[in-house]
């Protein structure tokens, strides 16, 4: 089961200015290229700041001084990595409230940059392709179970599981393992079980509980 990372999500070969590019120069890209942000990058290509529509905006309604990315951008620059996973990346953004990350390699140099847009393309993946990843990857190989011991249901992302497992403990794994897979939006459990292996209680799945001393006797 391999999850998409930033590295395959990213726009390469990513639009980027210079400290010292110009107001009027840096809003020609914006509308050039149709994106609301560009990094700032020094002599050896690492971000060092970004610039977007609402430092422009802020700069023209504030009449303060600066006229280049340098007196424009928003620094430090806030990067992801071409490792992280996409939801990583998506946790970022709304924690520092950004749109685009500037992508970086080990040097720290911008190799892409990651949209908002780009991370919705997870979401836009075909019902199809998940069930038979979840089918394949997740029953098959991980669980080592057959392909038919566990019925999966996609709609719009949204994963319906049913059937029984051995184990009372492989329930929330095998949640976890779908709700890992690229595109899926929720993961709603049916799954039974044959065997409570989580020592709550020593009965198979629909038993009866076993009636205690006292209340066999009344007390």
């Amino acid at each position: 089961m391999r999850q998409r990372s930033v590295g395959d999500l990213m726009t390469p070969a990513a639009v980027s200015v210079r400290p010292g590019t110009t107001f009027k120069e840096i809003a020609r890209v914006l509308d050039e290229y149709d994106i609301t942000a560009v990094p700032v990058i020094d002599d050896e290509d690492r971000p060092v700041g970004v610039v977007s529509e609402a430092d422009l905006l802020r700069k023209q309604t504030s009449g303060g001084v600066g006229n280049s990315a340098r007196d424009l951008m928003t620094s430090p620059a806030v990067v992801a990595e071409p490792g992280w996973h996409a939801v990583r990346a998506a946790r970022t953004m709304e924690r520092h409230r950004v749109k685009r990350l500037p992508v970086v390699d080990g040097d720290g140099r911008l190799i892409g940059v990651i949209s908002r847009s780009d991370l919705v393309q997870l979401f836009l993946r075909r019902d199809q392709a998940i069930q038979e990843e979840i089918l394949e990857d997740i029953i098959v190989r991980t669980l080592d179970l057959p392909p038919s011991a566990l019925t999966v249901e996609v709609a719009e992302g949204r994963v319906t599981l049913s059937g029984r497992v051995e184990r009372k403990s492989l329930v929330p794994v095998t949640v976890r393992l779908c709700e890992s897979v690229d595109g899926v939006v929720e993961v709603v459990s049916r799954l039974g079980f044959d065997r409570d292996d989580t020592g709550d209680h020593a009965t198979v799945h629909g038993d009866p509980p076993v009636p205690s001393e006292s209340q066999r006797a009344g007390g």
